[in-house]
């Protein structure tokens, strides 16, 4: 019953991945949970391997276009393989629903971000242009710490991080937009391999459900790809804010009457 489920759930996470460019995939744990009726922890393998996919797919444009540094996004993912890893060791201990409530948070959060680079006269950084980094002790310590929290975040809930990648690496490093998009998938490929191996380790990974979903989901990609060209992009993003809230909400709340219960 699941696997059925998880193809037409899967293609509609792909849609919006497509549609967006990124940010879609942190509907995949709640969609598995409630709509496939996965565990909160398998959920969360899948979602990263859905994400380790989608994110290796999506780095090649960005590659060929030159807007990937290679040599930031391997710091910077290096930087977090450590905390990813512990945030996946965390996540094993914890409960199913109190993940699930803690991680409502997190879609919060990734819609306040969503919302603020979507708004009506919303300026970013430059998107042309390269950024030279200067690298002392500042810089390192920048790293380190932004490295460390987006590890965190992929290790101990499933999801990529690029909400708080792209705009650490614009405001804090100075990058274009269109290279902290591209090198943030860099990131997000070395947290979610690592974040994934502990996920194999608890044998969190219920293969019968990933493999439809993730075939789905890249099948929706290029169908949202193909669509995303017929809308404004920012009309698109302001209304998956409002779908993110909902159903952060109803995360939230389900997850809350199943901890009192």
């Amino acid at each position: 019953m699941r696997a059925l489920f998880a193809s037409p759930l899967g293609f509609l996470i792909g849609l919006s991945l497509g549609a967006l460019g990124g940010g879609g995939s942190i509907l995949a744990i709640p969609a598995l949970v409630y709509g496939a009726g996965q565990g909160a922890k398998p959920a969360s393998a899948t979602s990263l391997i859905l994400v380790a996919i989608t994110s290796a797919i999506g780095l090649l444009p960005h590659w060929r276009a030159g807007r990937v540094r290679w040599g930031a996004g391997l710091l910077f993912g290096l930087a977090g393989s450590g905390a990813a890893l512990l945030g996946g060791w965390m996540a094993s201990g914890v409960n199913g629903d109190l993940l699930l409530l803690l991680f409502s948070g997190v879609m919060v959060a990734a819609a306040v971000m969503m919302w603020r680079r979507a708004r009506p006269g919303a300026t970013h950084a430059a998107t042309t242009g390269s950024a030279v980094i200067t690298v002392d002790a500042g810089t390192v310590v920048k790293v380190l710490v932004a490295g460390s929290v987006v590890g965190m975040l992929t290790g101990f809930f499933g999801v990529g991080g690029g909400f708080v990648i792209v705009p650490m690496l614009v405001l804090a490093l100075g990058f274009s937009m269109p290279e902290a998009v591209g090198t943030s998938l860099v990131v997000i490929i070395i947290n979610s391999m690592v974040a994934l191996t502990t996920r194999l380790k608890a044998g969190n990974v219920d293969w019968k459900v990933v493999v439809p979903f993730v075939v789905a989901s890249l099948l929706g990609v290029l169908v949202g790809s193909h669509l995303a060209g017929k809308r404004d992009a920012k009309e698109l993003q302001r209304w998956f804010v409002g779908l993110l809230v909902v159903v952060a909400v109803y995360t939230a709340v389900r997850s809350a009457v199943a901890l009192a219960s």
